[in-house]
């Protein structure tokens, strides 16, 4: 079986920014699934597994304008700390942060703390960056027709109702 539309495809990846190290991995947890052609990851992302099979490992390139887009210079905002989803003991430049909007939790970085409100960059905290993931396929089935109907996978390393 390859990877192809309607397909649960859980992988393992380690994401880095071109040449540079890891950002992130999920080497050391439950393998990441999903259900393929259903705008569940990244395009390009999706688009360059197309077609593997279980055991095949790639190492997936993706511009910023593939990943999570170009570094917007007005993205700075002044918000309230209270507007921030779970409890931080600190603020401090360059953390990694939840902000609750309108449009529901997105990460943030801190650029400046305060006492009372917090200056936050909103680009992704990828954003402007060339991404390479290095993706190995451990597993691929037959979506259900209810993952079909969710449009998500549903299980170990999927969504859980």
């Amino acid at each position: 079986m390859q990877v192809s539309k309607d397909n649960v495809v859980s992988f393992h990846y380690t994401l880095g920014e071109a040449g540079g190290p890891p950002l992130e991995s999920n080497h050391d947890s439950v393998p990441m699934a999903y259900l393929h052609g259903h705008g569940n990851l990244l395009a390009g992302l999706e688009d360059g597994m197309e077609g593997l099979s279980v055991g095949e490992t790639k190492k997936v390139t993706l511009s910023p304008e593939q990943a999570y887009g170009p570094l917007r210079e007005d993205a700075s905002k002044k918000v309230p700390i209270k507007h921030l989803a779970g409890k931080y003991k600190r603020l401090l430049p360059g953390m990694i942060v939840k902000v609750n909007t309108e449009k529901g939790v997105i990460n943030a970085t801190v650029i400046k703390p305060g006492l009372k409100m917090v200056t936050i960059d909103l680009n992704h905290p990828f954003a402007g960056k060339t991404l390479e993931f290095d993706v190995e396929i451990k597993d691929i089935r037959a979506a259900t027709e209810e993952e079909i109907t969710h449009k998500h996978a549903h299980g170990a390393g999927g969504h859980h109702h």
